[in-house]
């Protein structure tokens, strides 16, 4: 690594995109990976679209339970 760089001919924010939109990796664990995987095969629909209807339903029973907290 140098212990100077030269960044006067650079254009600040080049790249910044507002309104990007991330998304991040999901690494299960092998057995549940193998569960959904099998299950997801069984229901002729990918695993993706598996994960995140049980992660909706999951979300909607703990905001039902926490309007009793």
């Amino acid at each position: 690594m140098k212990a100077e760089y030269d960044f006067s001919k650079s254009t600040r924010g080049k790249f910044y995109c507002p309104n990007a939109v991330f998304s991040f990796s999901v690494f299960l664990e092998p057995d549940v990976n193998d569960f959904m995987s099998k299950l997801a095969e069984e229901q002729d629909v990918d695993i993706q679209q598996l994960v995140n209807e049980w992660l909706r339903a999951n979300i909607k029973v703990i905001q039902s339970v926490q309007k009793y907290l």
